[in-house]
């Protein structure tokens, strides 16, 4: 499970919501122009509804920025990609319909705990944000592709493989349009009254909760080497650790076989 916090798909985040929307509505885009009238709309979605439509995100977005300035961030990008080890466990568990409803579901619960992760008076849970997801079907090469580069692929061709998943667009400011919470701040403040007052955002904390929702809602069964803390550990931790978590994962290979 990858899920990864950004400032926005379109590069800017200060300003209107405006073409990050129209930007993820290119599915609907691609299905109107092939003249697919049978084709039910990809909704927007949240805690409340999976029937909104981009006028709404839109507006509820740009209109939720209270007391921000021209400079500050005014909304931020969370994209929840599974694996394609995950998304065909769950098309085999569900089916190809049931699989979207419940990755809607999962997204959701990690919009629960990216609110909770906050650690802030007042924000107790995804009914306290003002965020809208988009479920899709398909990811598109970039110039920044290596296909593209080398001429393999199209800029905007569809890329192989399992790929759905879902962005989610979130307000920085709270439901009640009085909180600023920006999930790319991570202090912890001088003390924990001062934290308790400005909040906090543990980005690896937050993955591995996001992570253990996936099991704990599907029941999926993880590989050690799938891990977000195995991963993590290669690319950050000490030589020690590195060379520990190699160590166990060869005992487990060993066991295994």
């Amino acid at each position: 499970m990858h899920v990864k916090i950004t400032k926005s798909e379109t590069g800017n985040n200060k300003g209107s919501s405006r073409q990050l929307v129209a930007y993820l509505e290119k599915e609907n885009r691609i299905a109107e122009a092939q003249h697919n009238d049978l084709t039910t709309p990809e909704y927007w979605f949240n805690h409340d509804s999976n029937t909104i439509q981009p006028y709404e995100v839109r507006r509820s977005i740009d209109n939720n920025v209270a007391k921000l300035s021209k400079d500050d961030a005014k909304f931020f990008m969370v994209n929840i990609s599974p694996s394609s080890k995950e998304l065909l466990y769950f098309k085999e568990q569900f089916g190809e319909e049931k699989a979207k409803e419940y990755l809607k579901a999962y997204a959701n619960a990690v919009m629960d705990a990216y609110a909770k992760n906050f650690k802030r008076n007042g924000v107790n849970g995804n009914q306290d944000l003002v965020y809208f997801g988009k479920l899709e079907q398909n990811r598109y090469y970039t110039y920044k592709d290596l296909e593209v580069r080398k001429g393999l692929a199209k800029k905007g061709d569809i890329k192989p493989g399992e790929q759905m998943h879902v962005q989610v667009i979130v307000s920085r400011k709270d439901a009640s349009n009085t909180i600023k919470l920006s999930p790319l701040n991570n202090s912890k403040g001088s003390n924990a009254a001062h934290s308790q007052k400005v909040g906090q955002f543990d980005r690896v904390a937050f993955k591995q909760a996001t992570e253990g929702l996936f099991a704990q809602m599907f029941g999926y069964e993880r590989d050690i080497k799938e891990s977000f803390k195995y991963a993590n550990t290669l690319k950050h931790g000490s030589y020690e650790q590195r060379h520990q978590a190699g160590c166990y994962l060869f005992v487990i290979i060993i066991y295994n076989y």
